[in-house]
């Protein structure tokens, strides 16, 4: 990795921290969650960066990959588990980071369970250090807390333009033998639950990423192919985002289920916990260094 390379991943880790941080004010009882992502994703722009991904804002049992709708007027309602993922795209480097609001004042080992386990696992990692360890270190801290980890849910390398670029860090130990290697960049996501710790796909999609060209019948989805190509390259989007420039909902909903069935585009589904356990999460970016690694979104 070239030295601008790196100072742009640098950059990106930045950003994501100071937005990660400035969120945390916009989660309160009776906010839109439609308003808080949009004021995230702004927050983001005004950084002159782009989301990596649309903001995720996934509550109580969902895991991962909830999004607001474009008219969404839910609420976000006292007592509520608040995980929320942003990612940061600057110049093709991306960074990745989450953390989890307790609105209950109940959970909070829960919450603890997921944040010392990025923690430790975070400690543990240097050069020649197997990926399928870190995951045990993972799944050894939040049992400690009572709780079980996600094992369906990982963390995973980052490269310039490819926020999942192949090697996954595992939440449970595994025998996985990549070993980390200097250079390498990581998000680091622990996901911590009151479940039995697997996670299952619901219908509702609202995020998607270009997947593989095909052959494309209708005209709407023609045009929508080439506002995603120009806008957002291979990173994921939400549907939301393409409402705003394409106002007619059925058309759009039209032409995102001919993409889908073409496999032009794949599709995030919702994740909930099967046994609808709560679900905390916490993640960092990580740069591997000689003798260690370096957080790059604190």
């Amino acid at each position: 990795m070239s030295d601008d390379e790196l100072e742009r991943f640098r950059k990106a880790g930045k950003i994501a921290a100071k937005i990660r941080e400035e969120s945390k004010r916009l989660i309160m009882v009776g906010e839109t969650l439609l308003d808080i992502a949009d004021m995230v994703e702004q927050s983001i722009k005004d950084e002159g960066a782009k989301p990596a991904f649309p903001v995720n804002i996934s509550i109580n049992d969902i895991a991962a990959h909830y999004t607001p709708e474009f008219d969404s007027t839910a609420l976000m309602e006292d007592g509520a588990l608040v995980k929320i993922d942003l990612g940061i795209e600057v110049d093709g480097a991306l960074s990745d980071t989450a953390y989890t609001v307790d609105l209950s004042g109940n959970n909070e080992k829960l919450v603890k369970a997921s944040e010392e386990a990025l923690e430790n696992a975070i400690g543990s990692i240097k050069p020649g250090i197997a990926v399928g360890e870190v995951g045990g270190i993972i799944e050894e801290t939040i049992n400690k807390y009572g709780f079980k980890p996600i094992s369906n849910l990982s963390g995973h390398m980052i490269k310039s333009n490819e926020l999942h670029a192949g090697v996954e860090i595992p939440n449970i130990r595994t025998r996985d033998p990549y070993q980390f290697k200097e250079g390498d960049i990581f998000a680091v996501e622990p996901f911590a639950t009151t479940g039995t710790g697997y996670v299952e796909d619901l219908e509702q999609v609202e995020i998607f990423s270009l997947y593989a060209p095909s052959n494309v019948r209708m005209r709407q989805s023609r045009k929508i192919v080439e506002h995603v190509i120009k806008n957002y390259g291979m990173l994921p989007f939400a549907e939301r985002w393409v409402r705003k420039e394409f106002p007619s909902k059925l058309l759009v909903s039209a032409a995102l289920k001919e993409l889908l069935q073409n496999q032009f585009l794949r599709g995030y589904p919702i994740l909930r916990e099967v046994s609808r356990g709560l679900v905390s999460q916490a993640e960092h970016t990580i740069l591997v260094t000689k003798n260690g690694c370096e957080v790059l979104t604190q």
